[in-house]
């Protein structure tokens, strides 16, 4: 089926939409980006050429190569152009009404057999399938940035996505160079429901005057080996795009575990988000003087056990990742795959639980909720499962 596949639309042409044209234009597809206007057309463009030009200077591709893949992409403002299109990703603002728009067009627009898929983070895929004549072929198809570079694709399922539709689309992402991902849509997803309520916590942390914003991020980068810390993180992210996951938890779970750190909140609200913005928690020439720690970190470590301030990051993100796993939404290869693949771990989270053992994860959980270090009140079932049991004839099992 894929074979037949040739032409792709990719609507919203932001750094996002214009990498992944760029990534079905690299792998062989004829590509139609659309934008809304000709100065943002120009813009997504810019990012494809800007792009590519660097993987020439990089040796990734040669310069014909680049041509060949130049003369596969076309740039338009009509979206009227999809109309022979056999494959749509939308790649537009996390905005329900933007969505609503282009998707009553494009049901309109392309034949019946078209399958929609929507590049969101955070919105309902099922809202945005109800908005079409054809829920059976919208699908969540979710790329990380930049699309170019990072391997992972989460392929989200509603309850009317068709069988043949899922077969397509994982086809389609492993065609392209992907590691897919297939669950279900569920806030978060599988990447940004582990990833961004660690961002939260480190947040909380920083709040609280725990340690100071480097320490926090050395910490991790130590203790798991993550190419950089939570902090550093959240201004490449977007203060803005973490407060929009962390709301979106909130909305369907209702769990204290995804209360926004208050910091985070206000931070948005001041328009520091990060590199976008030229501020956030390092960058911007006026930053306020560094909060130093009050002390209460090094109230922590008391004769009979030591929290470390890495493991106070890494174990709750553990514990979210059993609890996905025991809910039956992904599983340990899943869950371990959309970790490095589209964070850039070196180890996903059961294999650092692995590494840490469960006593040790379920020991640091304990302490931190003595502190008032999170909000989880009680470790994962999944992971309190695997705790050594000592059964009546005096061995562990």
């Amino acid at each position: 089926m894929v074979q037949e596949f040739q032409k792709v639309g990719v609507v919203g042409l932001g750094t996002m939409g214009a990498g992944i044209a760029e990534v079905f234009a690299r792998a062989g597809f004829d590509v139609t980006g659309v934008e809304i206007d000709q100065a943002a057309l120009d813009r997504g463009r810019g990012h494809v050429d800007t792009s590519l030009s660097r993987a020439v200077g990089r040796g990734k591709i040669t310069e014909q190569e680049r041509a060949d893949i130049d003369a596969r992409l076309t740039f338009t403002t009509s979206r009227e152009d999809l109309a022979d299109a056999d494959f749509v990703v939308e790649a537009v603002p996390e905005r329900m009404a933007i969505k609503r728009d282009v998707f009553s067009d494009l049901d309109r627009i392309c034949p019946a057999g078209t399958i929609l898929a929507t590049n969101t983070s955070s919105l309902s895929v099922t809202e945005i399938a109800a908005l079409t004549g054809r829920p059976e072929r919208v699908v969540g198809l979710h790329f990380f940035n930049p699309a170019p570079v990072m391997k992972l694709a989460e392929v989200v399922t509603t309850v009317s996505t068709s069988a043949e539709t899922v077969d397509i689309v994982t086809e389609v992402a492993k065609r392209i160079g992907k590691t897919p991902v297939t669950v279900g849509d569920r806030a978060g997803f599988v990447a940004n429901a582990l990833l961004v309520p660690y961002i939260n916590d480190a947040i909380r942390l920083y709040e609280r005057r725990v340690a100071t914003r480097e320490e926090i991020d050395a910490s991790v980068q130590k203790a798991a080996g993550l190419p950089m810390g939570p902090l550093t993180l959240a201004d490449l992210v977007g203060l803005d795009v973490c407060l929009a996951v962390m709301d979106v938890l909130w909305d369907e779970y209702r769990d204290p575990r995804y209360v926004a750190a208050p910091l985070l909140r206000r931070m948005v609200a001041a328009g520091r988000l990060g590199r976008k913005t030229g501020q956030g928690f390092y960058t911007g020439k006026d930053d306020p003087a560094e909060p130093q720690p009050t002390g209460r970190y090094a109230e922590m470590v008391r004769e009979e056990e030591t929290l470390e301030l890495g493991e106070m990051l890494i174990a709750p993100q553990i514990d979210d990742a059993l609890r996905m796993i025991g809910d039956g939404y992904a599983s340990a290869r899943d869950v371990d795959t959309a970790m490095r693949f589209g964070c850039g771990y070196p180890k996903g989270p059961t294999e650092l639980l692995e590494e840490r053992g469960a006593e040790h994860v379920v020991t640091t959980l304990v302490a931190m909720g003595e502190y008032s270090l999170t909000t989880i009140a009680v470790p994962a079932p999944l992971l309190v499962d695997q705790l050594p049991d000592v059964g009546h004839d005096g061995h562990d099992h």
